[in-house]
C-alpha cells in the first residue's frame, strides 16, 4: 500500500507574522502602503471627525483608504466583502494592521468624503509628476458609461411619471374593490389570498406615494443644448441619466477621463449624468488647466503646445469654437471623417458592414429620402405617393450644417398604401400620438466657414491623422484596465458628487498601479 505523510488537525501551532514583510516592494499593496504613509497628506479628512474630547475612537483614514484602494484593485466593491477580507486575507490584514472595520464604516467613508478624495487624486497626480510619469505632450479624453444604484424603470418625463402614478392608483382601486367584495374569508386558502392581496395593495400604495411625492417636490429635468428639451427624470437618483450603450440601455453616469499619453496616467476624472458628451469637454479642459496651475506643474498649460484629442462624441460647433478661441491645440473629428479618408474607401467591401444586418437589429430598409421630391427654393417636399409633407423648420446639426426637416401628415400616412415600405414602424401611424414619415435634407447654401470646417481641415491633414491615431491607444487601455482587469464596471452610489468621488477612486487605483510599475518608490 502507498505511504503518506501523517497529519493531525487536533493540534495547536503558533505562527509569527510580520505584516510589513507581507507588503513586498514592486506590488500594488506596497505602493498603496508607501504612498499613504510617506507621500500623502491625509489631514484633509480630519475636519469631519468630532471626537477630540468625547466619543468612540475612530479608524484612521489611512487604514480605511488602504483597505478600499486594495479592494478596488481586486475588483471588490462590496463593503461587506471588504470586511470579510480583513478577517481572512493576510494582505488585507497587513494593510489594516489586523483591524476589521465594520462594512458600514467602509461604505460611509467612500460616500461621505467626495471632496477629500478629489484632493487625494491631485496629490497622487503630483507624485506621478515628480516621478516623471507625465509627458504633458498629448491628452486623450473619452467617457465610460456605467450603471449606478438606480433603476431605469423609475425613469420618465413628468408626463410619463404622471401616467404611471394614475395607473398605480387604478390598480389600488381595483384590488380594494375585490377585497371589499369578500367580507369574510370562509376558507384558509381564501384567507391566504386576502393576505397576499393586502400586501400587494401596500406595495402599490408605497410606489404610488413615491411617484406622487417626486412630482410634487421636483421640477422637470431639462437637457443640454440650445433647445433645452425635457429629458427623463429618475425618481431614485435624478442626477443620473438614461444612456444607450453597446450592451443596452442603462441608468447611470458617464465617467469621463483625461489621460496623459506617456504612461497613461489619468489627469482628470469627472462623472456626468448624461449620455451626450458634447457639454463635458469644456469643464474637463478647464479642470485640467486649473489643476496643473494649482499643483505648480504649468501656469499656462495649453499655450505650451500640449495636444488634446477626443472622439466624435465631443464634436460640435460650440466645442470647436471654444478650442479655436482659447488657442487649444485640439483634434476632434466629426462623424464623417472616415468617409473622407481614402484609406477607408474599401473598408466595407473588405471587412463587411460595421453594424449587424437589419434582420438582426430589427431595422429595415425603407424608401430613401432621395425618392422624395425636395424643392429648396419653395421649401417643399412631395412623398412618392404624391402627398405634400409638412415643413418642420430648418435646424443646424452638431457640425453647424443647416438641414431642412419635413414630416408626413398623420392622416395621410395612416391610409397610404406605401406605408409598409415607407415607415420603420407602420403601426405607429394608426395611433393618435403617432407620427408620419420624417425626412431631412442638407441645405447647400453659400455660407461662411464654420469652426467645424476649421477642425475638418486639421483632422484631415496628414499631421492630424497621425496625431489622432494615438487617441485610442492612450485612453482605451485605461478603461480596459479599470473595467475588465479590475472588474470595476458599476457605480454603487447615488448622486453626482458621491459617484464622482467613487470614479476618482477607480482612477486612483489605475494611477497607483502605474506608480508601482514605473515609478521610483522606496523599497
Amino acid at each position: 500500500m502507498p505511504r503518506f505523510k501523517p497529519y493531525n488537525y487536533d493540534q495547536s501551532a503558533m505562527v509569527v507574522i510580520n505584516y510589513q514583510d507581507q507588503l513586498q516592494p514592486g506590488t500594488f499593496e506596497h505602493a498603496v502602503h508607501y504612498l499613504i504613509e510617506h507621500k500623502l497628506d491625509l489631514s484633509v479628512f480630519h475636519p469631519k471627525y468630532r471626537n477630540e474630547d468625547t466619543g468612540r475612537l475612530a479608524y484612521d483614514p489611512a487604514i480605511l483608504l488602504k483597505i478600499i484602494l486594495f479592494a478596488y484593485s481586486k475588483g471588490i466593491t462590496s463593503s461587506r466583502e471588504m470586511q470579510w477580507c480583513c478577517e481572512t486575507n493576510i494582505l488585507f490584514k497587513a494593510l489594516s494592521c489586523d483591524t476589521v472595520p465594520h462594512f458600514t464604516t467602509l461604505a460611509k467613508f467612500v460616500s461621505g468624503h467626495a471632496d477629500e478624495i478629489a484632493g487625494l487624486f491631485e496629490q497622487v497626480l503630483l507624485v506621478c509628476h515628480e516621478q516623471g510619469l507625465l509627458g504633458n505632450e498629448l491628452f486623450a479624453i473619452d467617457g465610460c458609461k456605467m450603471s449606478s444604484n438606480a433603476a431605469k424603470e423609475w425613469s420618465g418625463t413628468f408626463k410619463e411619471l404622471g401616467e404611471k402614478r394614475d395607473k398605480l392608483r387604478r390598480l389600488i382601486r381595483h384590488h380594494l374593490t375585490e377585497h371589499y367584495a369578500r367580507d369574510e374569508a370562509e376558507t384558509e386558502a381564501e384567507l391566504d389570498r386576502d393576505i397576499r392581496q393586502a400586501k400587494t395593495i401596500l406595495s402599490l400604495d408605497a410606489a404610488m406615494t413615491k411617484v406622487d411625492r417626486f412630482l410634487k417636490t421636483s421640477s422637470p429635468r431639462m437637457g443640454q443644448g440650445k433647445r433645452r428639451k425635457e429629458v427623463k427624470s429618475n425618481i431614485t437618483d435624478n442626477e443620473s441619466g438614461k444612456m444607450t450603450t453597446s450592451k443596452g440601455t442603462i441608468q447611470g453616469y458617464n465617467g469621463v477621463a483625461a489621460v496623459d499619453r506617456k504612461h497613461q496616467i489619468v489627469i482628470d476624472a469627472q462623472a456626468f449624468g448624461e449620455g451626450q458628451e458634447h457639454h463635458t469637454l469644456k469643464p474637463v479642459l478647464e479642470s485640467i488647466e486649473q489643476r496643473y496651475k494649482k499643483l505648480g506643474i504649468a501656469d499656462t498649460l495649453y499655450q505650451t503646445g500640449v495636444i488634446v484629442t477626443a472622439d466624435t462624441g465631443f464634436a460640435n460647433e460650440a466645442n470647436m469654437q471654444y478650442l479655436h478661441e482659447q488657442g487649444i491645440n485640439g483634434y476632434i473629428p466629426d462623424n464623417r471623417f472616415r468617409s473622407r479618408d481614402p484609406k477607408f474607401a474599401e473598408q466595407k467591401s473588405k471587412y463587411g458592414k460595421r453594424h449587424p444586418s437589419p434582420a438582426k437589429t430589427g431595422w429595415k430598409a425603407v424608401i430613401p429620402a432621395s425618392e422624395f421630391q425636395f424643392d429648396p427654393a419653395a421649401m417643399s417636399c412631395i412623398c412618392p405617393a404624391g402627398k405634400s409633407l409638412h415643413y418642420e423648420g430648418t435646424r443646424t446639426d452638431p457640425n453647424g450644417v443647416p438641414r431642412a426637416h419635413f414630416q408626413g401628415r398623420l392622416l395621410q400616412c395612416r391610409g397610404c398604401p406605401k406605408k409598409q415600405r415607407c415607415m420603420q414602424n407602420p403601426r405607429s401611424a394608426d395611433h393618435r400620438k403617432g407620427k408620419g414619415r420624417q425626412v431631412s435634407y442638407t441645405l447647400e447654401l453659400r455660407r461662411d466657414p464654420t469652426y467645424t470646417d476649421w477642425m475638418k481641415q486639421r483632422v484631415d491633414s496628414d499631421q492630424g491623422k497621425a496625431i489622432y491615431s494615438h487617441r485610442m491607444s492612450v485612453v482605451e487601455p485605461v478603461f480596459g484596465n479599470i473595467g475588465t482587469n479590475k472588474g470595476l464596471n458599476r457605480f454603487s452610489l447615488r448622486g453626482k458628487t458621491k459617484v464622482q468621488g467613487q470614479w476618482q477612486l477607480y482612477c486612483l487605483v489605475h494611477n497607483i498601479e502605474k506608480l508601482a510599475n514605473y515609478g521610483r518608490l522606496a523599497a
